[in-house]
């Protein structure tokens, strides 16, 4: 009994020490190559984003080398109300370019990490260190679903709780332009 007790403790103090750990990021971002639409396959969804369709979220280097970024979905539904937001992104890391801040207000500036990027830039894992929201991102609007569980099985790795983790339904009236 004791023993069980005692690995139990182990294992929720391992499990508590997860979200304590550095969040892993992409080793190098090509900012040019990472700009353009991605569409939010599955998310632990932050506020606004809850019961979101169709979510992309669109990158342009502006000349002053910020990014602005327009994030737009239907609100309940494929035909529901479109809401879009307009954050501005700042690189914060210069040797990766994966650790950015993203601005929806002055003055705050909200962790953005790049937790990983294909090869290819066709799929992305944005994060946060507080593991309290996640976006699982691709260029097309479905992933093959080995792709899917593949990078459900890296964001659980980060230390996430998956459980959490929403699909996106995608289609509708809304596609990105790149």
């Amino acid at each position: 009994m004791r023993k069980s007790v005692f690995l139990g403790l182990l294992l929720m103090v391992g499990c508590a020490s997860m979200s304590n750990l550095p969040l892993p990021h992409a080793a190098s971002v090509d900012i040019p190559k990472f700009m353009g639409s991605w569409y939010v396959i599955a998310s632990i969804p932050t506020r606004p984003e809850k019961d979101a369709y169709g979510a992309v979220e669109n990158y342009k280097l502006s000349r002053d080398g910020t990014i602005a970024t327009t994030f737009t979905f239907r609100k309940g539904g494929p035909d529901g109300k479109e809401k879009v937001m307009q954050p501005k992104g700042f690189v914060r890391d210069d040797p990766s370019n994966a650790i950015w801040g993203m601005q929806f207000f002055w003055p705050i500036k909200s962790e953005y990490v790049i937790a990983h990027v294909d090869p290819a830039y066709q799929e992305t894992i944005i994060a946060r260190s507080k593991r309290d929201y996640v976006w699982i991102m691709a260029r097309a609007p479905q992933l093959a679903d080995a792709d899917y569980s593949r990078l459900v099985a890296q964001v659980r790795g980060m230390g996430y709780d998956t459980g959490k983790l929403v699909r996106v339904p995608q289609g509708g009236k809304q596609g990105p332009t790149r």
